[in-house]
């Protein structure tokens, strides 16, 4: 458990400003209203953090773990068919495992900011080879495998930045013709969308597309 006495801890206020950050932009990340949304002394910010940077770094990290983080694992997690290993894909998202609100807050504050802008490339270069290498290992040739990459990529991104509310069932509907883009004609079985389906239920049902800021370490 965190401490959370007079001065709170260091994960309710990073859980403040990602709220924050959400809700009106990295403008609204300021360490006054974090204070009184927390019903904390301002002073007991700087048990936790230098400054007001201090605290957008530690967004920056937590922005990496929500989004960049679950997009590699999926592009990891074991399949058995390349159909398979793109559903796995498209569930991180459909799913809410990529912190879809948070990336597009990010891209927004990188406008103003270059530092921010070269992490954001970064972050896209390193899903764009996790993409790649997985696709290759599907056995495309190097530059198909990046053109289908960027494919892939670039229509999730875009359904972020175009803020797209589609329902689950048009994504639903949605998803075998995507497969079948992004593999080059792999289609999925009725079992493989029936498993697919079933997870992102699930795991919307439960609550997981909201997601948890810091989720519980089981103990030891």
């Amino acid at each position: 458990m965190t401490e959370t006495g007079w001065r709170g801890s260091r994960e309710g206020w990073i859980a403040a400003a990602h709220a924050a950050l959400i809700r009106g932009g990295v403008e609204a990340v300021k360490i006054l209203p974090l204070a009184r949304d927390l019903k904390l002394a301002r002073t007991s910010f700087y048990w936790h953090f230098r400054d007001r940077e201090d605290l957008l770094a530690a967004l920056a990290d937590l922005w990496e773990v929500r989004t960049t983080a679950p997009l590699i694992a999926a592009t990891e997690t074991p399949a058995e068919t390349e159909a398979g290993a793109i559903l796995n894909i498209l569930e991180c998202f459909v799913a809410g495992r990529f912190d879809d609100r948070m990336e597009l807050a990010v891209r927004g504050q990188a406008l103003g900011d270059p530092g921010v802008m070269a992490r954001i490339k970064a972050a896209d270069r390193a899903r764009l080879d996790a993409l790649t290498a997985m696709l290759v290992r599907w056995g495309h040739a190097a530059a198909d495998a990046d053109v289908r990459a960027r494919t892939i990529y670039m229509v999730q991104i875009g359904y972020i930045s175009m803020q797209e509310r589609e329902s689950l069932e048009m994504r639903f509907a949605r998803v075998p013709g995507y497969v079948v883009t992004y593999s080059g004609g792999r289609a999925p079985d009725a079992a493989e969308m029936a498993a697919f389906r079933d997870r992102v239920c699930a795991a919307v049902e439960s609550g997981s597309e909201a997601g948890e800021i810091f989720p519980e370490t089981p103990a030891k």
